[in-house]
């Protein structure tokens, strides 16, 4: 049985992994048919991400998430939050705070994150 606090510190893995680079932690938290929805509407599959991270396009200086509330629906659960980060996208630096909903499936006993978007806050 899965509560809401496994799914925040699943929530909480995300940032650590984004912050340390972790490219291993996020392909086995993400599901295979993982989405990312970024601001400007582009979205990336699974293995664009974790590419991005393994040729050094992305660097963080700092990740972390916070005021997490999840909604659990038997194999589903929905988690909305404030991700705040500082670092480099490409060739963008950024420092921003922002809300996203992050989508999680369970597959038996393991849950894998499938689809994140997050829009940016003041």
């Amino acid at each position: 049985m899965t509560n809401k606090q496994d799914i925040t510190a699943l929530e909480q893995a995300i940032a650590d992994a984004h912050r340390t680079l972790d490219a291993g932690a996020l392909e086995a938290l993400y599901h295979p048919d993982f989405l990312l929805l970024q601001p400007d509407g582009a979205h990336e599959g699974k293995a664009d991400v974790i590419a991005a991270f393994r040729s050094g396009e992305r660097a963080w200086q700092s990740a972390e998430v916070d005021e997490i509330e999840v909604r659990l629906a038997g194999d589903t659960a929905v988690a909305v939050g404030r991700w705040r980060a500082r670092g480099r996208n490409r060739d963008v630096e950024f420092d921003y705070a922002a809300r996203f909903l992050s989508v999680w499936t369970r597959e038996g006993e393991r849950w894998r994150n499938l689809a994140y978007t997050a829009t940016e806050i003041v």
